[in-house]
């Protein structure tokens, strides 16, 4: 056999390996990364789940009831070059809800949304399974609160729920969304207060779903504060930041392709610090956000939970470099993404450079224990 031969033989076994993984029905559960005070507050996750950098976006409002009613509009990445859930296995949009069976009295709930995923199953210990499927999104709705272990300083976070988002036309099966959809993600208390209401309607074919929080251990998971402000924060969170907001989960290997690995930047499988993997795909467009009395944000801040670039330089020689990057939000003329700059790029507020990367806020733990939020527009 020849040296060409071999190549290509060697070429066709790669693409026949990544072919098989994504032809397969794949599990993972993703955590809620926590407040860390060695020797002081350490939090243990179920086996098999992992939890590790949040970087979201806060849409900002004082007025009375907008952490009980508020909708997002977006439209879903569509992939390119890359796939979206190359970059990692999830983005979601959720936030602090009241568990009186939760440290501080608050659980935290993510509409977890998965690229190029049908989702199987959502299981009760916040795990899901999916099966691939090319720009197509499906959704749990894992609810993960902390309890007591016996051992001073120790925590362990579990879920408290979960759910899969159902098509409301075809119940008992996911609610299938597509690259390029518009979609709205509305989440709202109701006068029988039997926890957050989550519709997500497809603006683009007119499918929708909706989840209700009400947990068979702690009942109705509502919300934790009435309004969104900044320091209307997660207790047992590392962020102050608002009680609703929209997160990238990074850190990950694609599931698919990399069994959805704890990862660092520096890291060659790890897509999530790679400029060129982000710049691969058309990004989420976040058209924006709607209270329930008609109001709009008056500010926007952002806020990651590692530091931002304080991240990368711990693996990392030099910034910049390929996947030694930290993707930000930015933007466009088509509404906030998150990733790199893309063509539509009207501000990046400073890039990487937009996430604080010391902690300089405060909460429940003290001073200087959680990272203080930028705000980028007022």
């Amino acid at each position: 056999m020849t040296r060409a031969q071999t190549l290509i033989m060697f070429s066709m076994f790669l693409a026949c390996a990544a072919l098989s993984a994504q032809a397969q029905t794949v599990t993972a559960c993703l955590a809620h990364h926590p407040q860390y005070i060695e020797g002081k507050f350490e939090v243990t996750y179920d086996a098999g789940c992992t939890g590790h950098d949040e970087p979201e976006l806060d849409p900002v409002s004082s007025a009375p009831g907008s952490a009980r009613d508020l909708t997002w509009t977006a439209v879903l990445p569509t992939g390119g070059q890359h796939r979206v859930s190359d970059v990692g296995p999830t983005f979601w949009f959720g936030g602090t809800v009241s568990d009186p069976k939760s440290l501080f009295g608050q659980s935290f709930v993510e509409l977890q949304f998965y690229p190029d995923s049908i989702v199987g199953k959502c299981f009760p210990d916040g795990a899901f399974s999916v099966a691939f499927a090319p720009d197509t999104y499906s959704a749990c709705s894992p609810v993960v609160r902390l309890t007591a272990t016996g051992q001073k300083g120790v925590r362990h976070e579990t879920a408290a729920f979960n759910a899969m988002l159902e098509d409301s036309a075809n119940p008992g099966n996911p609610l299938a969304m597509h690259a390029g959809d518009t979609i709205t993600i509305h989440y709202f208390d109701t006068p029988a207060h039997d926890g957050y209401h989550i519709t997500v309607t497809d603006l683009t074919t007119g499918g929708s779903g909706t989840i209700i929080l009400n947990s068979p251990s702690s009942g109705p998971l509502g919300p934790a504060f009435d309004t969104q402000q900044l320091g209307n924060a997660l207790g047992w969170g590392s962020v102050f930041d608002t009680p609703l907001s929209f997160v990238w989960e990074i850190g990950h290997a694609s599931i698919f392709t990399g069994g959805d690995a704890f990862c660092v930047p520096g890291q060659t499988f790890c897509d999530s610090y790679n400029a060129a993997s982000w710049a691969g795909f058309s990004p989420i467009q976040i058209k924006g956000v709607t209270f329930g009395d008609g109001s709009a944000p008056t500010s926007w801040a952002v806020v990651s939970n590692q530091g931002g670039k304080a991240e990368v330089a711990n693996t990392c020689s030099i910034y910049g470099g390929a996947f030694c990057i930290f993707p930000w939000y930015t933007l466009g003329t088509s509404g906030f993404h998150y990733g790199v700059d893309y063509p539509d790029n009207r501000k990046d507020f400073g890039r990487a450079n937009q996430f604080n990367i010391t902690e300089q806020c405060g909460g429940p733990f003290g001073a200087n224990t959680t990272f203080c939020a930028t705000t980028i527009i007022k």
